[in-house]
């Protein structure tokens, strides 16, 4: 009891060896293959409410109300006393395009070409990619290349910005909203298994690891039918 007290609930006392961060995807629903038939709403609209439902916190009014703007490019570094409750920056769903929602409220899922988030999983104190923004990258993990020939990222060229770290925890960082970076597949082969990894590039990332397919990537099956 007496070394628990000497514990602060804000940061971890040792923050020397923090591992690299593992990523997540929404929607996430049944597992990781995402299926739907083009010709059939009910296959692909729960999809659609999963991604507006986890994208209402992102809504451009939600941020402009709780967050701030900040400045593009750098980490928004909050000194202060640990307890001290941080401010967190604006991530609004527009920035998301094509993915948003807003437009298109099917996230494209009614064409046969749906948009999936990725997020990184939050580390406090992380800053990921040592002064330079990570990027997202996908490919078909296994099997013909071809079968993926076009995806659209947003925001910008699919990048989480510096300035969303570093993160302070869910004591102080109250309203932090993670950043995401939408991956629109705008033609993937129909009626076929396409097994997608969608990976994080940077320094400092490690996205090869074979025992660990949650480190710095992920591996879903896209299966879209007419």
């Amino acid at each position: 009891y007496v070394m628990l007290l000497t514990l602060s609930p804000y940061t971890p006392r040792f923050r020397d060896r923090v591992s690299p961060p593992g990523v997540m995807i929404r929607p996430y629903l049944n597992g990781f293959t995402i299926a739907f038939n083009v010709s059939q709403p009910n296959t692909w609209q729960p999809y659609v409410d999963s991604m507006h439902h986890f994208l209402a916190a992102y809504d451009d009014k939600v941020q402009e109300e709780k967050n701030i703007e900040c400045v593009s490019g750098q980490y928004f570094i909050q000194g202060g006393d640990d307890s001290e409750e941080k401010k967190a920056c604006q991530f609004k769903r527009s920035l998301l395009q094509n993915c948003s929602g807003i437009e298109d409220p099917t996230f494209g899922y009614s064409k046969g070409q749906p948009c999936i988030l990725l997020k990184m999983n939050r580390i406090i104190g992380y800053r990921p990619g040592a002064g330079v923004p990570v990027s997202v990258d996908c490919k078909v993990q296994k099997g013909n290349e071809s079968h993926l020939r076009s995806v659209d990222f947003y925001p910008g060229n699919g990048t989480f910005d510096l300035m969303y770290y570093p993160y302070y925890g869910k004591f102080t960082h109250v309203n932090y909203t993670s950043p995401l970076v939408a991956m629109h597949f705008t033609d993937v082969e129909r009626n076929h298994l396409v097994p997608i990894q969608c990976s994080l590039n940077g320094k400092g990332i490690i996205n090869d690891l074979n025992s660990d397919r949650f480190l710095g990537r992920i591996i879903f099956t896209l299966s879209i039918g007419k």
